[in-house]
């Protein structure tokens, strides 16, 4: 149990991080310039990881790279970027709330992993949890903004599984790496093309962009890939509530709000809704979750198996090949 709560607590990281992240790009990232905006998030990004795990893809992982790129960073990161400038925070994190279910039924379709009926509880009262914490009487809803996030939300869900499901003998920094750079190597000739030069940067945006490119995507995107190699979609998915929790705390400790009793109504439900979905041991068998298949198989000797092949040519740090297993993830 303990292992499953050091799990839990890592993955939290990641939306604690990205729900910082709707406030750093509303108020410190350049407007209308989303395509530029996500390049120079996720390109950075996956340079920074590369350079730690020092690896390259071999085999099918080129190709499977390329979509889980194009899936979970380029497409994903223009619509965040533009739903975090046509809505208000509240809104965005209140259409992304509805990802949890969105999860389990993909996990459910792709990784045959069934929700639970504590999953499904989990999903149900924090999205209320979400709503009450959230919509206070916003107006003036941007009708391309909420469709922006729903599509960013069905996006990343499908991605996030199809990494789950992809995920078995590649080590988890390497494949966050490719994803980050290859999607922020497609962005960049297509921000271009349609925004024209780079958009000139102050201080402060250099600040923001590097925040948001360290923290709310190389540390938070690594912490999220590896809760999904160890939790069920469904806790996972559940933790990703603590998104809009941390958006609230934000702007209570940042802005000066107050928090109202619906606020804090709120906030409890999202917490109840993320503990309902904790990982619970119930022996060996009739746990209803299929068991998380090993980051790599590999045979008593250390030869991989032939069923998972090591997608990624490894070396030490002066280059020379190294003996085929994974350096642990930090």
């Amino acid at each position: 149990m303990e292992a499953d709560f050091r799990w839990v607590a890592l993955t939290a990281v990641a939306p604690v991080a990205w729900g910082t992240n709707y406030f750093v790009t509303h108020e410190y990232l350049p407007a209308h310039r989303p395509l530029f905006g996500a390049a120079l998030r996720a390109l950075p990004a996956g340079l920074v990881l590369l350079g730690l795990c020092r690896q390259r893809p071999r085999g099918a992982w080129w190709w499977r790279s390329a979509v889980l790129g194009l899936l979970n960073v380029s497409v994903f990161f223009v619509l965040v970027y533009a739903a975090s400038q046509l809505l208000a925070t509240s809104v965005a994190s209140t259409v992304m709330a509805v990802s949890p279910l969105a999860m389990m039924l993909i996990a459910w379709a792709l990784v045959s992993e069934r929700p639970g009926v504590s999953h499904l509880a989990g999903a149900a009262i924090g999205l209320a949890g979400v709503c009450l914490m959230l919509l206070t009487g916003v107006a003036g809803v941007s009708v391309p903004g909420v469709l922006a996030s729903a599509a960013a939300m069905l996006v990343s869900s499908f991605g996030h599984i199809l990494a789950k499901r992809w995920s078995a003998g590649a080590d988890v920094l390497a494949s966050t790496a490719w994803q980050l750079t290859a999607g922020g190597l497609f962005l960049l000739p297509v921000a271009a093309a349609v925004e024209g030069p780079p958009p000139a940067l102050h201080t402060p945006a250099l600040l923001a962009f590097g925040y948001v490119a360290l923290v709310a995507t190389a540390v938070a995107f690594t912490a999220w890939f590896t809760g999904l190699r160890h939790l069920p979609a469904g806790t996972v998915g559940l933790i990703g509530l603590l998104n809009p929790v941390t958006g609230v705390l934000l702007g209570t400790a940042v802005a000066g709000e107050v928090l109202t009793a619906q606020q804090l109504c709120g906030l409890v439900l999202v917490l109840f809704g993320v503990v309902l979905g904790r990982p619970v041991r119930t022996g060996r068998r009739g746990s209803g979750q299929a068991p998380a298949r090993p980051a790599c198989d590999e045979h008593p000797t250390g030869e991989s198996s032939l069923r998972d092949p090591v997608p990624f040519d490894r070396h030490d740090a002066g280059g020379h090949p190294s003996n085929g297993r994974p350096p642990p993830v930090p």
